[in-house]
């Protein structure tokens, strides 16, 4: 027979896979008798899980959702998964969620085996993590927006956009997408009738409308995090550059980034990028960076930019050359 302990876990997890469970059925798998799963019942529901029972053949035992937090069970694979999450929460960047992650990391440590926090503790000091250098977020924010995506409930909130203007937007929240430390969300704005990308860290706290709406195929054919890295790339910014690169899309994919520049094949030699920026000089330092020869296809001020140039780099040159005779 299975430790109280181990059996208690079997069955809560159980219960969690299905909307009801028959105590005939919880008996047969758990390998006890039906009173034991009845008192193994009675001692969740003295852990503070709300567990229902409905007699006759067509009841059962059904898990529901409680007003308190009650005790969680963990597999070990599942609290070292815990741990590790919560040790990446840490350091994430969302406003106020460090401290919570951290505390709750030394609870969960404190009760693990030796052996299973020692392996989490290597694991995840083998892990390189740049600082977080975006903006903050209030996570009461991001938990709302993750909420009303799941649950296809209508939002309203106040926006500012990057040039400061701020408006009231009606929204449709499709997903969320963490990109370059920054989070996002994508929704169909109501008023604009189409899809929008919003920085998180600009939106005011949202207000469900009470409404609920049926889900759309999402942008990109639902792959948000596609759509989220053209926007950043591209429309995101005053100044959108298309421009040939002679050299294969494969041979340029690892060394640009998609937040950065959107490639498309040409042909088997060339392919094209559609990148942004605030400024003509950042996009011609970057397309100078690259060291692949290029023919900018639009926006033809930004041909002359470089053109300018590279007016400057003779001439830096030329004088140069000069100083080396001196």
């Amino acid at each position: 027979m299975l430790q109280n302990s181990t059996r208690l876990l079997r069955l809560l997890g159980m219960l969690r896979t299905s909307p009801s469970w028959h105590g005939a059925v919880l008996s047969e798998r758990l390998g006890v008798t039906e009173r034991t799963v009845r008192r193994d019942v009675d001692h969740l529901r003295g852990l503070g899980y709300r567990i229902s029972a409905t007699p006759g053949p067509d009841g059962g035992y059904s898990l529901e959702a409680g007003t308190t937090m009650p005790p969680l069970l963990f597999e070990e694979d599942e609290a070292l998964a815990v741990s590790l999450a919560l040790r990446t929460l840490a350091a994430s960047g969302v406003q106020g969620i460090e401290e919570s992650a951290l505390a709750a990391l030394v609870k969960l440590e404190h009760l693990m085996p030796p052996r299973h926090s020692r392996k989490a503790r290597t694991f995840f000091a083998s892990i390189q993590k740049l600082a977080q250098s975006g903006p903050k977020v209030d996570p009461t924010v991001l938990a709302a927006l993750a909420g009303a995506c799941a649950d296809h409930e209508e939002l309203q909130f106040r926006y500012t956009d990057g040039k400061a203007r701020a408006s009231q937007r009606t929204v449709e929240p499709q997903g969320l997408v963490n990109a370059e430390s920054r989070w996002y969300l994508v929704a169909w704005d109501r008023s604009r009738e189409d899809w929008r990308t919003f920085r998180v860290d600009r939106v005011v706290p949202p207000v469900s409308t009470g409404a609920r709406f049926a889900p759309r195929g999402g942008p990109d054919k639902g792959d948000l995090a596609a759509y989220v890295s053209r926007s950043i790339s591209t429309s995101a910014y005053a100044v959108r550059a298309k421009v040939i690169l002679h050299a294969p899309m494969q041979a340029l994919a690892q060394s640009i980034c998609p937040l950065v520049g959107q490639l498309a094949p040409l042909d088997s030699r060339r392919c094209i990028v559609h990148t942004g920026a605030n400024s003509l000089h950042t996009i011609a330092s970057w397309l100078c960076t690259l060291e692949v020869e290029f023919d900018i296809v639009e926006p033809p001020e930004l041909l002359e930019f470089l053109r300018g140039m590279n007016a400057r780099v003779h001439q830096a040159l030329e004088r140069s050359r000069s100083a080396e005779k001196v």
